[in-house]
């Protein structure tokens, strides 16, 4: 038997073994509802009176003013205050995308879940209100990073940042388009006249994108790089927002659409990263389906491109990297993020293949839907804290997690505690560089996590490690979500 095969038939054993040498129990409900509550804590613009993270008040509540154009809403991205639209329209999307596969099992949090979608949809839908012109940022994230303040307090420029015909951005476009088609599913069922304008909106700025192509940070380089700067370029999204305007439309023309252009939009690249930059995967995965579930036979070499990134990620092979302890470990600055993306991708298609009673064939050797979700649930269960260290990498889950996490607001006084303004100087000396935990617990939160060798500074300052993002949490919704249900 060759080494592959003997890696797979003993995946799961030694799945459970590499840990703690113990099965843990972990409560995937609490941990999918903290990981909702979550987006209350990064919500931009007036709080609603449901609002359940109390330490959070109104902001930005002018966002856009100066450009006569309401921005107000949406999200911070991170532990900043400012409003990046690529990484919060990749939020939007694979919330919606949990809620598409997994909302049955959400209970009582399926409203929460949609509360967050709709809290970004909002946004986008100001932000692409104007034809030809997408607004895809709010704030100088230049002047930004040199201010450690609350939200509540912000006096740094808000300046407002877009894209048109003569200045494109595809990549953001595109994902905008995606997130607004994907939420159009969520809502159909009990809002149709708002998944209608969702998906109308969808299409049009798709079409904006398709027509005008080019990468958004070649027009706004200062403004959106090193933070969030298209690193794969633009194609990624638009064969990933074609994918999802064929799920939102059934529509064939979308299918014809990627038939023509999937091969020089990267369909047959050989990478397995998914996060907010590279979709690739994600879009071969969602592809997949329609010919394993939905027999639209002119999308099969997706089946063969997402067994393939199924079989780049087993435990064994070359082109995965895992930590002593099992944890996939993709990048060094915020490792978490791949996690979960490619987590839910491997519960997602688990069940692709398991509607379809089909298995994925690696090198002659048989890998199940269970085999997949072992891998899948070992990573979950990481996070949640079956590690060397005992460390719930989820803000206030478990006995022990991240005190002194980077993020402004979580680690100032709360306004209702502490109503004077506090400087940016001050805010360094107290929240930055102070030795005290965070005074605010950000309830859900998902940080950067541990290093190649499953170490963790729990350091304000080390924000590769120790920054939530909302791009971290939207993945692990879905998984949860799946993980609640079945154990």
């Amino acid at each position: 038997m060759g080494s592959l095969a003997l890696l797979v038939l003993g995946l799961g054993l030694s799945l459970c073994l590499v840990f703690t040498g113990e099965a843990a129990e972990y409560n995937y409900k609490d941990a999918l509802t903290k990981s909702i509550l979550f987006f209350e804590g990064q919500r931009s613009g007036k709080l609603p009176p449901n609002q359940r993270m109390r330490w959070r008040g109104d902001s930005a509540i002018s966002d856009g003013a100066a450009e006569h154009v309401d921005l107000t809403g949406g999200y911070y991205d991170a532990g900043d205050n400012v409003k990046f639209g690529f990484p919060m329209a990749f939020t939007t999307t694979m919330l919606s995308w949990s809620v598409v596969e997994f909302g049955g099992y959400m209970g009582d949090d399926l409203q929460h879940a949609k509360d967050a979608i709709r809290w970004a949809t909002d946004y986008l839908l100001k932000a692409t209100a104007h034809p030809g012109v997408l607004y895809v940022q709010v704030a100088d994230p230049n002047m930004d990073h040199r201010c450690w303040e609350r939200a509540e307090d912000m006096d740094t420029p808000r300046n407002v940042y877009k894209i048109d015909s003569a200045h494109p951005g595809s990549d953001v476009a595109a994902e905008t388009a995606a997130a607004l088609a994907a939420a159009s599913i969520v809502f159909q069922p009990t809002d149709n006249s708002y998944s209608q304008l969702l998906l109308h909106t969808a299409m049009r700025v798709f079409d904006f994108a398709d027509k005008y192509r080019g990468a958004y940070s070649d027009s706004l380089q200062s403004e959106v790089c090193p933070f969030y700067c298209s690193y794969s370029g633009y194609r990624d999204e638009l064969l990933w927002a074609a994918a999802w305007l064929q799920r939102a439309t059934g529509n064939a023309s979308y299918v014809d659409y990627i038939q023509i252009n999937g091969p020089n939009l990267g369909a047959d690249d050989n990478d397995n990263i998914f996060s907010w930059d590279e979709k690739h995967a994600g879009a071969r995965v969602l592809l997949a389906k329609e010919f394993l579930v939905n027999n639209v036979k002119s999308l099969e070499e997706y089946r063969g491109h997402a067994d393939n990134f199924i079989c780049s990620l087993l435990p064994g092979t070359s082109s995965s990297q895992y930590t002593p302890g099992g944890l996939l470990f993709t990048l060094s600055e915020s490792n978490l993020q791949y996690v979960t993306s490619t987590t839910f991708l491997l519960f997602t298609y688990a069940q692709y293949l398991s509607d379809s009673k089909q298995v994925v064939r690696c090198a002659n050797n048989v890998v199940t839907p269970t085999t997949i979700r072992t891998l899948a649930k070992r990573q979950v269960d990481y996070i949640l804290g079956d590690n060397s260290l005992g460390m719930s990498y989820m803000v206030g889950y478990g006995a022990k997690f991240p005190q002194h996490i980077h993020h402004r607001g979580s680690s100032l006084p709360s306004i209702f505690n502490h109503p004077e303004r506090i400087s940016c100087d001050d805010g360094f000396n107290i929240g930055l560089n102070g030795n005290d935990p965070n005074p605010n617990i950000l309830v859900g939160a998902v940080v950067g996590g541990p290093d190649n060798k499953d170490q963790f500074r729990d350091d304000r300052n080390d924000y590769s490690h120790s920054e939530p993002a909302t791009y971290i949490n939207a993945p692990l919704v879905g998984s949860l979500a799946f993980l609640a249900h079945s154990f």
